[in-house]
């Protein structure tokens, strides 16, 4: 599959995956728990059967979706590029990463344009390459 395909099917599957199949259960809870961080996983990878038969894939992409969001990853990777700046920039590990200087909306739509970049980047490699 192109990588341009690749992006298309797999964003696809992705939002569908994320945001539609996604219960409220699973949303409030899987940063708490696994269970909810896994049952997500397992229901995010339903769309992507239609992406790839690729078990290796299918695995890459469940298996780093329910870490990513157990542990909520993103906030780790804003938090780390907001390093290199200046030290009176540099913001303290928040839960979104960003300084508690920023706007709760922005910081909290910031962090979840992070995560979907880290998910479509993971998502995208394991269609083209597995």
């Amino acid at each position: 599959m192109s990588i341009a395909a690749a992006i298309a099917t797999a964003g696809l599957a992705h939002m569908f995956g994320d945001y539609l199949i996604q219960s409220d259960w699973m949303a409030q809870e899987k940063t708490k728990r696994w269970w909810p961080a896994v049952a997500h996983a397992l229901t995010y990878g339903i769309p992507f059967l239609f992406v790839t038969q690729s078990p290796l894939a299918l695995l890459v992409i469940i298996s780093t979706h329910a870490v990513i969001d157990r542990y909520r990853l993103a906030r780790h990777v804003v938090w780390f590029k907001n390093q290199f700046a200046p030290s009176a920039f540099r913001p303290p590990h928040t839960p979104t990463g960003h300084g508690a200087d920023r706007p709760d909306w922005l910081a909290v739509w910031l962090l979840i344009i992070a995560d979907n970049v880290l998910h479509m980047l993971i998502n995208v490699a394991a269609v083209v390459w597995l």
